[in-house]
């Protein structure tokens, strides 16, 4: 009885002991925080998803106070309102910057990308693009298998389920970048809303020949360079066979939509064309 109650004391002792003295270390070298970590963290969304290139928004906040200035800072989620706030908070001038949103490359729905063999494995697209170029003749187009809409938060995204397409609500779509990171082909990239959301971009990744191109996708663009020619801002370059539509450029004239033999530049969210009469087009 003696052994345990000695054995009892002690472990008491030794635990007070202890206890004393990750009190007296915690004391010791105790950092304070700066508060404005909380309050830029507080008018942050919350929505951890790392668009703003940081681990979540507890290390955006503490990048935007130990900043001396928010210029190259920037919350998709939140937008330009949310960076205002969280430029009042700190006394620091927030420059707005140009909202963006989610576009997917590619245009090779079952119609223009007939399928020449079927896939039987896990239906990841980072797996299957491991394992093989895809179910038809283009290497670089969309697996369809939805990596993307799993990496989308905000329920933005999703795979049509008659095109095998990924297809963006831009309504939810907050620019994070999830999708982007997860796409493996590297077939979704941020573009500027633009204008009443219209924006004009190459809905292509294919960087092939041009006869090569065309015969495992209808709508791949050929390299033919009469965008580049056409577009009269010099928004568009080429290389590697393919077309770029640069939007800091771009002011949406779509002279390079009406010369592409192959229609791969898409132009969304435009008024219908006017359909010019037969008197018209003889004057």
């Amino acid at each position: 009885m003696n052994v345990i109650l000695t054995s009892l004391i002690i472990l008491t002792a030794l635990a007070v002991l202890l206890a004393v003295m990750i009190f007296y270390v915690s004391k010791k070298f105790f950092i304070q925080e700066d508060p404005r970590y909380d309050e830029v963290e507080a008018a942050l969304p919350g929505a951890n998803c790392g668009g703003c290139g940081y681990p979540g928004c507890r290390g955006f906040a503490v990048a935007c106070v130990d900043a001396d200035t928010l210029e190259h800072l920037n919350c998709p989620v939140g937008g330009a309102e949310t960076m205002k706030v969280v430029g009042e908070i700190l006394g620091k001038e927030a420059t707005a910057k140009a909202p963006m949103v989610a576009v997917v490359r590619c245009g090779g729905t079952c119609e223009h990308r007939p399928r020449m063999n079927d896939y039987d494995g896990v239906e990841h697209c980072f797996i299957a693009h491991n394992l093989y170029s895809g179910e038809t003749g283009c290497s670089w187009g969309c697996l369809g298998f939805g990596d993307c809409e799993l990496a989308c938060d905000f329920g933005a995204i999703k795979i049509n389920p008659e095109t095998k397409m990924p297809e963006i609500d831009e309504e939810k779509c907050t620019a994070c970048g999830a999708c982007v990171r997860a796409c493996p082909k590297m077939l979704i990239e941020l573009r500027k809303i633009g204008p009443k959301s219209r924006r004009i971009y190459v809905n292509c990744r294919n960087k092939e020949k041009g006869a090569i191109a065309k015969k495992s996708c209808s709508t791949a663009c050929i390299g033919c360079n009469k965008c580049v020619t056409t577009c009269p801002h010099k928004a568009i370059t080429m290389g590697e066979n393919l077309a770029f539509i640069h939007d800091d450029k771009c002011k949406l004239c779509r002279k390079c939509v009406e010369v592409c033999p192959t229609n791969a530049i898409v132009e969304l969210n435009f008024p219908p064309r006017k359909t010019l009469t037969a008197t018209e087009k003889t004057e």
